[in-house]
C-alpha cells in the first residue's frame, strides 16, 4: 500500500518514525512518502519536505510567513494528488494538517490521524470538522475517548508513543551526564530544572527555580537548555549560583540521573513520570495572558500526569502559588518523605501501565491502520 504521513515537528518525525517501522513489519510492500525529518526518512520514507521549513511558532511569525504557508499547503496538496496514496496518516501538528485533512476529504481520500491536536485543552470546536474530515482518530491519552465520545465520535486509544522512547533510552543509556555538567553521575545528588523551551516562559519561572538551589546545598541543581535559544542567553541567569550546571541536548539524560524535578507544564511532566523522578509542575505566565488563559482553557489539571490519572499525583504550583518557599517545601518532601516516595512510586507504576495499553503505542497504531485499511 502508500502511505502518505504528515509530521510537521521534531516530535511528530520522532514518533512518526517509529510508526513505519512497524508499519512496515505489517506491510512487506509499504510504499511511504512524507513531511517530516531524518528520522523518519531513515526508517524507510521518501521525505518531501523537512519540517524545519515549516516550523512557525505564534501568531505574529505566522502572519509573516502566510505565504510560505500557504504555498506548502498548495505543493503538499499537489504531491498528494501525484503521488494518490491509498491513505493519509496525519501526526499532530493541527494548523497544517486540519487544513489537509479538509481538503483531502474532497478528494475522496482515506484519512488517518495518529495523536490529537488537544482541543480537549481549547478550540473544542475542531471536534466538527476532525470528526466531518477525519476516517479514523488514534488517540494516545486515555481521556480522550471519553472526550470524544460525548461528541459521537468513536475513536481508537492506542497508548502513549513516549512509553517505547524512553524504555529504549533506558536500555541503551546509563545517564550520566558528566560530559556536561562536571562531575555530577551519582542520581542521589541532582535536581533537574526543566524550565521550558521559550524565551519569555523562561525568564518567568527560571529565576523562581534557581533560587530553590540555595536551600539545597548538597544538591546539584541542573538545567536543561532550551537548544533554540544561544549558550549566552542563560549566563547571567545562571553565574549567581555555585551549585548550579547546565547541559544542552541531553534532557532524558539528565532525567535518567535526577533524583528529582522541577517541571514546567507539557510533554516533560510526563517524560519525567515515566523516568519515576519526582516532580513539582511550576507554571506562571504573564498576566494578562495567564488570566485569558483561565477563561478558555477548561481542564481540571495542567499537568499530563495528573490529567491522566484524574488526580494531583504531583503537586502544581500555578502563578501566585509558584513561589520559592512553596517549591522549597514540596521538593523536601518529595526528597526525604518515604511515604510520600511510595504513593509516588505506585502511581506512575500505574501510569505508566494505563499509556502502555498492553504493548507499545507505535505497533498499536500501526496494526490498527493495516487493519481498517484492509477492512474499508
Amino acid at each position: 500500500m502508500k502511505y502518505y504521513i504528515i509530521a510537521g515537528e521534531a516530535s511528530g518525525d520522532l514518533h512518526g518514525s517509529n510508526l513505519i517501522k512497524e508499519l512496515r513489519k505489517l506491510d512487506l510492500q509499504a510504499d511511504i512518502r512524507c513531511w517530516g525529518g531524518d528520522k523518519m526518512q531513515a526508517a524507510g520514507a521518501n521525505l518531501v519536505k523537512h519540517y524545519r521549513e515549516l516550523a512557525f511558532m505564534g501568531f505574529v511569525e505566522v502572519v509573516k510567513n502566510l505565504p510560505t504557508i500557504l504555498r506548502n499547503l498548495a505543493d503538499c496538496k499537489k504531491d498528494i494528488l501525484a503521488y494518490k496514496p491509498d491513505a493519509i496518516i496525519l501526526i499532530d501538528y493541527p494548523g497544517f494538517n486540519l487544513r489537509i485533512a479538509e481538503w483531502a476529504r474532497k478528494q475522496g481520500l482515506k484519512i488517518i490521524y495518529y495523536i490529537s491536536p488537544q482541543v480537549w485543552a481549547w478550540k473544542e470546536n475542531r471536534v466538527k470538522k476532525i470528526k466531518r474530515d477525519v476516517d479514523k482518530m488514534l488517540v494516545i491519552l486515555p481521556f480522550e475517548k471519553d472526550f470524544y465520545k460525548k461528541w459521537n465520535y468513536e475513536v481508537e486509544y492506542v497508548g502513549h508513543p513516549l512509553v517505547e522512547v524512553i524504555d529504549d533510552f533506558k536500555r541503551n543509556n546509563t545517564g550520566a551526564v558528566t560530559e556536561d555538567a562536571g562531575n555530577m553521575h551519582k542520581r542521589e545528588n541532582i535536581i533537574a530544572l526543566l524550565p521550558g523551551s521559550r524565551r519569555q516562559e523562561i525568564l518567568i519561572k527560571l529565576p523562581i527555580m534557581l533560587e530553590v538551589a540555595k536551600h539545597f546545598p548538597g544538591y546539584r541543581f541542573v538545567v536543561a537548555k532550551a537548544p533554540g535559544l544561544p549558550p549566552a542567553f542563560y549566563d547571567d541567569l545562571l553565574k549567581p549560583y555555585d551549585n548550579v550546571d547546565s547541559v544542552v541536548n541531553k534532557t532524558y539524560e539528565l532525567l535518567n540521573t535526577a533524583s528529582a524535578a522541577l517541571v514546567t507544564s507539557g510533554t516533560a511532566t510526563l517524560e519525567t513520570a515515566l523516568f519515576a523522578v519526582p516532580e513539582v509542575i511550576c507554571y506562571k505566565g504573564g498576566s494578562i495572558s495567564y488570566q485569558i488563559a483561565k477563561r478558555l482553557i477548561k481542564i481540571k489539571f495542567i499537568g499530563l500526569v495528573n490529567l491522566i490519572m484524574d488526580k494531583e499525583v504531583v503537586k502544581e504550583l500555578i502563578q501566585h502559588e509558584l513561589t520559592v518557599n512553596n517549591i522549597v517545601a514540596e521538593l523536601k518532601q518529595l526528597l526525604e518523605n518515604d511515604i510520600r516516595r511510595a504513593q509516588l512510586r505506585k502511581d506512575y507504576t500505574q501510569l505508566k501501565d494505563i499509556l502502555s495499553k498492553g504493548g507499545h503505542a507505535s505497533a498499536n497504531a500501526a496494526k490498527s491502520i493495516f487493519t481498517f485499511l484492509h477492512s474499508n
